[in-house]
């Protein structure tokens, strides 16, 4: 076998010369003169931009030269292409994508330039550069630069990490629930930190939060719920950095000093975010950080002074500031149990009631609420208030599902629908209020904004693990296969299939679903049809589904295999990780390893994504393409052992692959082995 690959090296799907070193130079300059580079991974990108700028001096000459290339370097030059064109694309999305969710993905984008090194020294040991008509000088700076890419080592910015270590202890803050320090943030730390990755202006702050609900969207569907939540956190926390500016700080302490001076308070304070007083955190306003004159409640659940929060509204603003959430409501409800409890405090401690600005009205004094303080000061909490707003709020939106007008109805959905979208008290409020069986009959609403609210509502309420059981119960599986088939809108049914993987999250379900007649199908009709969130919820869905191995010929009768190898070659569904996971378990029936052999398209595929996928893909496309080669697999084998790269591909990942992907190289090498050796020693 040896012997004869030096002969296959030259595929006939190459460019021609001429026009691989046009897209060469051309790819080469859209690197070189990309300006405004990135805060983030600012050496990497410089490093690798200095690279290809000495590897373009080498396209230009060899252009120049127009004399006839060795089939190897064009093998070569082919590689090259392929790396720029990916290094180019790199850079941009560091250049326009979220600079925080950069900061988090340090390491992971830091890996992704590494191995594009590694792809630029593993072409260049091809290069038979003693063959080609080029100057010293530029073979010098070609030898070095192969060198310099063999030994490349991988870089992670150690202030980058330091950076994102301090951000994720920040948004541990902002996130807690139950720590002493609940909600209190080092605010000037957050804006040194927004301001080293290029995030200065509230201008910038507003682009880096649209940047970040838009990755929120493109991750959400996949099942990654944390992934999600983790972005919607940093966009909370950039919301939250926004409103606690310089200007803000100078207001509080100046509002401080003058309290102080009117002896309203010892000077102990020597910072606008800590106050003289030992204030528990729970009475604290998380905007202004002083105490609650007037607490009030809004949509999302959360407490602050009734004049910070209206200051916030009335700004402009339609988000709760410390969850980031949308407020489905403007209106300020009283917290009388907590405003009661900072009576009491105050007293205990002899602490004179303030006035509120917005307010002459002074904290009534009256028995009766004397009375209802002494009754509720061990029991009643904060957090136990806000519990209560949400459960009231639950039981009236249930109230309004039952016997409100269409109207009524779809607003109801509506803001069950974002209640039930943070926090998991909320969905298990929601559950108890009795919400889940009205909005299963909803489902069959012949109004497409309740339709799609109600199955959306269960999609989120179905994340806490008890209300699957209470889902299934209820009968929502059948209603929910309904939607998926034939919803009002487009994004009902891609939301029915998102509940359809989380209620497949639980193995026993997997049966029970899969045993719908129409379940199966109409994922693989969305998978079809859907958009591109829609297809990478279908088959997702599919692919906890053909778990269960009863369930995996209903797939391939169903027409999933054409769909996911079409899915392969569509860079804009970006499923493809999930679309190879499922192929490899549909490969374990009979009926899938059938109707994956008819494709002809899918082994040069494979080919490909053994150089270019995902850790995970090349792991997928190894146990592809093993299975197919397997029991009769002959052609298959025959046409990896003609391809000029499977072979290297193979073989590097036998070497630096992972586990399983070692493992499944060394088995599938060993496999081609014996088939070389059988063609080249026919028995008889």
């Amino acid at each position: 076998m040896d012997g004869t690959l030096p002969s296959l090296m030259v595929s006939s799907g190459f460019l021609p010369t001429g026009s691989l070193l046009e897209s060469l130079i051309h790819a080469s300059k859209e690197v070189t003169s990309m300006e405004n580079l990135p805060f983030l991974q600012f050496k990497n990108v410089s490093t690798m931009i200095r690279r290809i700028k000495l590897i373009a001096s080498l396209f230009e000459e060899i252009q120049e030269t127009n004399s006839p290339l060795p089939p190897s370097s064009i093998l070569c030059l082919t590689e090259l292409f392929s790396v720029i064109r990916r290094v180019k694309l790199l850079i941009q999305r560091c250049k326009e994508g979220g600079a925080l969710w950069n900061l988090v993905q340090t390491e992971f984008v830091s890996n992704q330039f590494h191995a594009m090194v590694k792809e630029m020294g593993r072409a260049l040991d091809i290069l038979p550069l003693s063959l080609l008509k080029i100057t010293a000088d530029t073979r010098e700076q070609v030898e070095l630069l192969h060198k310099q890419a063999k030994r490349a080592e991988l870089f992670v910015d150690p202030r980058e990490l330091q950076r994102r270590e301090e951000l994720l202890q920040l948004m541990a803050t902002n996130s807690e629930k139950n720590s002493k320090n609940k909600g209190f943030i080092d605010f000037q730390r957050v804006k040194e930190i927004l301001s080293s990755i290029g995030l200065k202006t509230p201008f910038d702050y507003d682009e880096e939060i649209s940047k970040l609900e838009a990755e929120a969207e493109k991750q959400a569907g996949t099942g990654g719920l944390i992934v999600v939540c983790n972005i919607n956190n940093l966009a909370s926390l950039v919301s939250l950095s926004k409103v606690f500016s310089e200007e803000e700080t100078q207001k509080i302490q100046v509002d401080l000093k003058q309290r102080s001076a009117s002896g309203r308070y010892h000077d102990h304070a020597s910072s606008s975010q800590s106050m003289v007083f030992d204030i528990p955190d729970e009475f604290r306003c998380p905007i202004s950080l002083d105490l609650m004159r007037d607490p009030v409640i809004v949509a999302s659940g959360h407490t602050y002074d009734r004049n910070s929060i209206a200051q916030w509204i009335n700004s402009g603003h339609h988000t709760c500031p410390k969850s980031g959430q949308r407020l489905i409501h403007m209106a300020l409800i009283p917290n009388y149990a907590l405003k009661c409890l900072i009576h009491q405090w105050c007293q205990e401690n002899n602490i004179p009631i303030m006035k509120s600005p917005s307010s002459s009205s002074t904290l009534e004094r009256s028995s009766s609420k004397r009375k209802l303080c002494d009754n509720a000061v061990d029991h009643i909490s904060a957090t136990k208030a806000a519990v209560d707003a949400v459960k009231m709020t639950a039981e009236f939106l249930v109230g309004k599902l039952a016997t409100g007008s269409l109207d009524i109805q779809r607003q109801a959905a509506y803001e069950l629908r974002l209640l039930a979208k943070s926090g998991m008290d909320n969905r298990r409020i929601i559950a108890e209020a009795g919400a889940i069986p009205f909005l299963v009959t909803l489902l069959g609403s012949h109004d497409p904004r309740i339709q799609e609210n109600a199955v959306t509502a269960l999609l989120n309420l179905s994340i806490l693990d008890n209300n699957k059981i209470l889902l299934m119960a209820a009968g929502a599986i059948d209603h929910i296969i309904d939607v998926l088939q034939s919803g009002k809108t487009m994004e009902a049914r891609e939301n029915a299939a998102a509940a359809i993987f989380s209620l497949s999250m639980v193995d026993d379900y997997k049966f029970i679903i899969g045993a719908r007649p129409q379940a199966i199908p109409a994922l693989v009709g969305l998978l079809e049809e859907g958009t591109t969130a829609g297809k990478r919820d279908a088959a997702t869905a599919l692919l906890n589904l053909a778990v269960y191995s009863a369930n995996k010929a209903s797939v391939v009768l169903s027409g999933a295999v054409p769909l996911l190898i079409d899915l392969l070659m569509d860079d804009k569904a970006g499923i493809t990780d999930d679309a190879l996971a499922l192929l490899s378990l549909l490969l374990g029936c009979s009926e899938g390893l059938e109707e994956i052999r008819k494709s002809r398209a899918l082994v040069p595929l494979l080919i490909d994504l053994l150089r270019f996928g995902s850790p995970k893909g090349k792991e997928n496309s190894i146990t592809l393409l093993l299975g197919l080669c397997k029991d009769g697999g002959e052609d298959v084998a025959r046409r990896l052992l003609i391809n000029p790269t499977s072979i290297s591909s193979l073989q590097s990942l036998a070497a630096d692959g992972s586990l399983k992907a070692r493992r499944k190289a060394d088995a599938l090498l060993r496999l081609l082995n014996r088939c070389c050796s059988q063609s080249r020693n026919p028995v008889g």
